[in-house]
């Protein structure tokens, strides 16, 4: 099995592997049942052996039944994603990122949200001038 380098999903394959986060692991039957305009089982089981030959997803024996599982932690996966987002979108910038999810209409902060974000922000600040590494998000 060979690691993913990137966001080489189609968009049924991406929405298998989004189906096997929410659930921590499916058969190919609850795969099928879970997709929007499902195709048919067969092509289910083919793009699920196809996600397992990118490296996004493993499978074990649970009887007569596979089961299926992303291979990586949804956090990992998550900044993997915002990663590549980062890089296609903005150049790579965090802060062109951020303005425009926040000069964005939609975007709905609370008091609590945007504490959060001061202290996130902080916490960088603190780290930077420190030296240390960034630890994992909590």
């Amino acid at each position: 099995m060979r690691k993913s380098t990137g966001p080489e999903l189609s968009r049924r394959e991406r929405q298998i592997l989004d189906i096997l986060f929410q659930r921590e692991k499916a058969s190919a039957s609850e795969v099928l049942e879970a997709l929007p305009d499902p195709p048919s089982y067969s092509s289910v089981r083919t793009l699920l052996r196809i996600l397992e030959e990118k490296g996004h997803a493993r499978h074990e024996e649970d009887g007569k039944r596979y089961l299926y599982r992303p291979t990586q932690a949804r956090t990992s996966a998550a900044r993997g994603a915002l990663r590549n987002v980062l890089h296609t979108f903005f150049g790579g910038s965090l802060t062109q990122a951020v303005a425009t999810l926040l000069s964005d209409n939609e975007t709905d902060l609370s008091d609590d949200d945007l504490a959060r974000l001061e202290a996130l922000i902080e916490e960088a600040r603190t780290t930077e001038e420190n030296g240390e590494p960034k630890g994992e998000e909590r």
